[in-house]
């Protein structure tokens, strides 16, 4: 039996699902596509709902295995994932961002950290927290004080930790056998 097409071939498909009308899917200088405002929005604004099927981890492993672009939103309770649809899921990433996500109730929000003008991207953080460690999630947001990576300081930090350790035992191993 021929199985479906999967979800994340389908950028198009994400589009029909439909956002408040002042939220355009654009061109992006970050990455290829994101979301615009053509309205001023306020600081603090309730600005869009991130939506789609919501899916164990597992199965958005499966489903996105080696495949670099997602559209997942991590939930805080560590197992399932939003497979995003709709023009919050092409809200691109800033290491300065001009909104916030914000899990309330289980349903993740987007909202505006500050004043938005018309015409402007909407970003923000995502705080990246789990991945290959192979993976650098590298950044492109172009901000001043750009972390090169869409983990959050706190994941960086271990990482840069964990590779630490890994080098000093390493060093320590290649010693014990130059001394055998």
């Amino acid at each position: 039996m021929p199985q479906p097409t999967p979800r994340k071939f389908d950028r198009d498909a994400r589009r029909k699902h439909s956002g408040p009308a002042h939220l355009v899917i654009g061109d992006s200088r970050i990455d290829s596509e994101g979301c615009h405002t053509t309205a001023p929005i306020k600081k603090g604004t309730f600005i869009v709902e991130y939506t789609g099927p919501r899916i164990t981890i597992k199965q958005a492993d499966a489903l996105y295995d080696d495949h670099p672009r997602t559209y997942l939103f991590g939930l805080t309770d560590g197992k399932h994932v939003i497979d995003g649809e709709g023009v919050a899921a092409f809200i691109n990433h800033s290491c300065d961002p001009n909104c916030e996500a914000d899990e309330i109730k289980g349903r993740v929000w987007i909202i505006a950290a500050r004043d938005i003008a018309a015409g402007e991207e909407l970003t923000y953080d995502y705080n990246l927290y789990d991945g290959d460690m192979k993976d650098p999630s590298l950044c492109f947001c172009g901000a001043r004080k750009c972390r090169g990576s869409m983990y959050s300081e706190e994941e960086l930090a271990k990482r840069a930790k964990l590779l630490r350790r890994r080098t000093a035992r390493k060093k320590k191993a290649q010693l014990k056998k130059s001394k055998d």
